[in-house]
């Protein structure tokens, strides 16, 4: 198998002073990230864009007026992610604070019904009689399911961010930033951004027509629901351009200071983590695998439910269970890894090899492949697809995971317009997508979706490339910067934590479970020591009595038994 270790390449700066950060490394560290002034570190809600620009948002507004004036049955249709777990979550409680008495949601389990507003989900919303559909996190490209609901006379609204197809559904309004003629600028908000941004114009009309006050409601702190959207931003992995950094920023700080729903805390309790302590990684890492665990194994609403209930021990409950699946799908991705591995271990991954990699096997789990395909890309530095069987008989269902330069959807229209009868349905962003194809065209697909990839990347894209801000010195190996870089974020997506690089000597070493190696490393100007640990990694081949290694490394604070360090989180070590 192609070797995991990358190159490290070190971030140029442009030299900018910016007057609100006084340390010279971190004033580095946010210009290499295109920081060019102290106000795109602001994170107050005052800075957030106005919805205005949204296309469809007016009409969106109006509707949602009348379905609470006239008390209508409303359903919420949910995407089955985080992204949409938290879309659901936090638009129901919206509309309850803001006088909703009919508002319900479903979800599609992924296993019977697949991804989106499909006409067999109508069919199942049907039975709820619904007034009005609001689909959160989907419904750009359910052209035959918004259909299906208008025969239906059920009035739909769809709010999404994923790119449009060709042909947008005949929906009563659609909110997505990415459709074409949309100038709202952070086309990179997640489902739940989007949501939320729809509640804010809501709001706004109603103060507007004095429907609190009429109808003796307290006006909604609508901030209130940042601990939601922050989680579902990041668990989605789009990029923290401002915008989606001051959602994350805000959401954030009513976590740590106890201001959340009683889901999140108990999903960070079970994780382990320190509620007053929390940042973004810990929503990507901990919370957002748990929340996503639902929907790949069994149903989101379990999910949905933890994110909804005010009741902390049944918050807990959810929250155990929640975690049990998690484990499940962490065996499950194990053994689809070993056999993923085993399979590229028998090719050699040069140049006559695929440069786009398309894996499949029957035994694999539909809800598991996405996280394969990422782990794989990770080893190979190529764009994969994972396949696993679909719902029909005769079918298979692929999650794709792209790398920098290669945009995964677009790769993917390519393919269906020079075959047109390959790919049965496809969706998704730069980086992800799914699709669906019959069993019989995957060969024909893997030719045609490797053919296409070549001609969009260039033998860069394929080297791996771990990308560093540079080396510390002894004087920044500290708790004190560590807790600095900790609380610079939020960072995420486009907007990365920082990562350091340097030579260092071993002091002690061990492998702790089989596979993770712990270091006890000497500082650079042998005043001291400092912790590490390599996850993944041990010291197998490594050559008798090796004392220096060059790591690329992440600067964190480690918490034991209430006592705080500093400590190297190890990204790529390789003996000197």
């Amino acid at each position: 198998m192609a070797s995991t270790n990358k190159q490290i390449v070190r971030r140029v700066a442009q030299d900018i002073k910016l007057k609100s950060i006084h340390h010279q490394l971190l004033q580095h560290i946010y210009a290499s990230r295109g920081i060019t002034d102290s106000s795109q570190l602001e994170y107050s809600l005052s800075q957030l864009l106005p919805y205005d620009s949204l296309m469809g948002i007016d009409k969106t507004v109006s509707m949602l007026v009348d379905a609470l004036k006239q008390q209508q049955q409303i359903l919420i249709v949910a995407d089955f992610d985080a992204d949409g777990a938290t879309s659901c979550a936090m638009m129901m409680r919206a509309l309850k604070m803001m006088g909703a008495q009919n508002v319900d949601y479903l979800v599609p389990n992924r296993f019977s019904y697949g991804y989106g507003l499909t006409p067999e989900i109508v069919a199942l919303a049907l039975e709820r009689k619904p007034d009005l559909i609001v689909t959160v996190d989907n419904g750009i490209s359910s052209v035959d399911g918004v259909a299906a609901a208008k025969q239906a006379d059920i009035n739909v609204i769809v709010t999404d961010h994923h790119l449009p197809g060709n042909v947008l559904p005949n929906a009563d309004a659609i909110v997505n930033p990415n459709q074409n003629g949309d100038t709202f600028p952070a086309k990179s908000t997640a489902g739940v951004g989007v949501a939320f941004y729809v509640m804010l114009a809501l709001r706004a009309e109603l103060r507007k027509q004095q429907w609190f006050e009429e109808n003796a409601i307290t006006d909604p702190n609508l901030g209130n629901l940042l601990d939601i959207v922050a989680l579902g931003t990041v668990a989605d992995v789009v990029p923290l351009e401002h915008n989606n950094r001051i959602l994350v920023a805000q959401g954030l700080a009513r976590v740590r200071k106890g201001q959340c729903c009683k889901g999140i805390e108990a999903l960070l309790r079970v994780a382990g983590r320190n509620q007053a302590q929390c940042v973004a990684s810990d929503f990507g890492f901990t919370v957002g695998p748990r929340l996503n665990a639902a929907g790949r194994l069994e149903d989101m609403s379990l999910g949905i439910e933890c994110l909804l209930t005010d009741d902390p021990v049944h918050a807990l409950k959810l929250a155990q269970e929640l975690d049990s699946l998690n484990k499940q799908r962490r065996e499950i991705e194990t053994d689809m890894r070993q056999q993923a591995f085993a399979a590229l271990d028998k090719l050699d991954l040069d140049e006559e090899q695929p440069v786009g990699v398309c894996l499949y096997d029957a035994s694999w789990h539909q809800g598991v492949i996405g996280i394969l395909a990422s782990r794989v890309k990770e080893q190979l530095h190529r764009p994969v697809i994972a396949f696993a069987p679909g719902e029909e008989a005769g079918t298979i269902k692929g999650s794709a995971r792209s790398i920098p330069g290669l945009h995964i959807r677009d790769a993917l229209d390519a393919v269906a317009a020079t075959h047109p009868d390959l790919i049965s349905k496809f969706g998704g962003h730069a980086m992800a997508a799914g699709l669906s194809l019959p069993a019989e065209n995957l060969s024909q697909f893997s030719t045609a979706f490797d053919e296409q990839v070549r001609k969009l990347v260039s033998d860069e894209d394929l080297q791996g490339v771990i990308v560093s801000d540079g080396e510390l010195a002894a004087k920044e190996l500290n708790l004190e910067f560590a807790e600095k870089l900790r609380n610079a974020g939020p960072w995420g997506q486009g907007f990365p934590e920082p990562t350091f690089d340097g030579e260092f000597e071993i002091v002690s070493k061990k492998v702790l479970g089989e596979k993770h190696l712990k270091l006890m490393l000497q500082l650079p100007d042998n005043s001291g020591c400092i912790d590490a640990i390599a996850f993944n990694v041990t010291d197998e081949g490594w050559a008798a009595g090796t004392r220096q290694v060059r790591l690329a490394y992440r600067l964190d604070v480690n918490e034991f038994n209430g006592r705080k360090s500093a400590q190297l989180m190890v990204e790529q070590i390789e003996p000197v």
